[in-house]
């Protein structure tokens, strides 16, 4: 799933390629992925891609006061191209769900085609979506927080320091991983970012948020802001088809159960769960000892 730092990447690619550029065409493939009905798509027709910008997961696209929103989900993307096919993409068939054409330069005169419901061959993105179990979601809305996930959103990652962790985590019986992916406790950090901060903080996924030393607190905050600081560094610049790629070759301890620690060479190991899973290390984190995997633990009765 894109986390803050794809998202963050992927809004700067945008702002550097895309705005400026007229939307001339929307094309709607899924009819799933639209969430809202008012304003329509076509509204979007003719008018400047003004802003690119992030909230918490969620892109954020400004076209002169309407607003594309889209949240990626776990198996969604953004794909460019520098001049997608004519014809339109065909509903139920790929993995394209929608489709966004855009002006061939900030300065190009399509707007009046675009207005007009014209095809204009050139530049633009496929928002596109993998497997079978689909959540990519699409809002255009005037205000960002009229879309439901972004009105919960708490803090951005980013902002909070330690006085700040401190303040959300105080009181709270929730596991540390549990309030780390919680897009309402704060905003951006998902599955496999939190695994890699609770990795450099040297802190269980089980810990008791509430709980946290000051120390433990202080490796929280430092973690937080060098993981994802490090990750957006690598990632902000890189062409949106090279984004996967840096962040898998930037994780430590995510997706590398069973082999070694790149700190103290224990074997990284991993809890599954219906539809995802973590992994940690045992040296680093949990004092030695390996957390029960519910899902093998249940084969096994």
């Amino acid at each position: 799933m894109p986390e803050l730092p794809e998202v963050e990447a992927l809004a700067f690619f945008l702002r550097e390629n895309a705005v400026g550029r007229v939307v001339t065409r929307i094309d709607v493939a899924s009819l799933t992925v639209l969430k809202t009905v008012d304003p329509p798509p076509t509204q979007l027709h003719g008018r400047a891609l003004t802003g690119a910008g992030r909230h918490g997961k969620y892109l954020d696209l400004d076209c002169e006061g309407l607003h594309l929103v889209v949240h990626l989900a776990r198996a969604g993307w953004l794909r460019w191209s520098d001049a997608l096919p004519s014809a339109p993409p065909r509903p139920g068939r790929g993995p394209v769900a929608l489709r966004v054409r855009l002006s061939e330069t900030a300065a190009d005169d399509t707007a009046a085609d675009a207005a007009g419901g014209g095809v204009v061959r050139g530049p633009g993105f496929d928002l596109t979506e993998a497997g079978t179990k689909k959540g990519l979601a699409v809002w255009i809305v005037r205000d960002p927080p009229e879309v439901p996930g972004i009105a919960k959103l708490g803090p951005d990652a980013l902002d909070v320091d330690r006085e700040g962790w401190a303040r959300i985590l105080h009181g709270s019986s929730a596991r540390l991983k549990t309030a780390l992916v919680d897009q309402s406790v704060v905003a951006g950090i998902g599955n496999a970012y939190s695994d890699e901060i609770l990795h450099t903080a040297r802190l269980s996924p089980y810990a008791t948020a509430g709980k946290l030393s000051g120390e433990a607190l202080d490796r929280l905050a430092d973690a937080v802001n060098d993981v994802l600081t490090s990750a957006v560094e690598r990632s902000v610049g890189q062409k949106a088809a090279r984004l996967k790629g840096e962040k898998r070759s930037g994780l430590r301890v995510h997706g590398r159960a069973g082999l070694p620690c790149p700190v103290c060479g224990d074997t990284v190991r991993e809890v599954s769960f219906a539809d995802r899973a973590f992994q940690y290390c045992p040296t680093c984190q949990t004092g030695g000892k390996t957390l029960a995997d519910r899902r093998l633990s249940r084969l096994l009765k």
